[in-house]
């Protein structure tokens, strides 16, 4: 049994932004050696998720259009009230939208590749940019 971690650095430059990890994981997967098992992609935080799609620039910009209309920007949430919590960065929608795409992905590993499918893509997401931001891989297997 295999257990292998890494850590990605992300530097985001907007307040939304998506990622392809796709590329870095495969990278990492290669450099394990890792044979079959399963890899784990997390976020390690609360503004920002972890998501399978296909990698097009349109459709990226439907996921902001769709994220944006789904969880509006508010002032009323609670989060972003002084009365109610002690953050100033109001980022209440950018909590909320985090949840509605997850933290983390597994995917299967089989014969040293990961299981995706033809337009399978792992797509990292700032949601309340622009931060450094932390993404782990954990990779078990033989």
């Amino acid at each position: 049994m295999l257990i292998k971690t890494k850590t990605i650095q992300l530097k985001t430059d907007s307040k939304t932004q998506l990622f392809d990890l796709t590329e870095e994981v495969e990278q990492t997967l290669k450099e394990v050696g890792l044979q079959n098992g399963t890899g784990t992609i997390s976020t390690l935080h609360t503004t920002t998720g972890v998501f399978c799609t296909e990698s097009q620039a349109a459709l990226w910009d439907d996921v902001k259009v769709f994220l944006s209309d789904m969880i509006k920007e508010r002032t009323d949430y609670k989060h972003n009230d002084p009365r109610f919590s002690d953050c100033d960065r109001h980022n209440a929608a950018a909590h909320l939208r985090a949840i509605l795409l997850g933290r983390s992905l597994a995917l299967q590993i089989e014969d040293g590749c990961l299981v995706l499918g033809q337009f399978q893509r792992i797509i990292f997401a700032e949601l309340d940019g622009p931060r450094s931001r932390s993404v782990r891989i954990q990779l078990i297997g033989q």
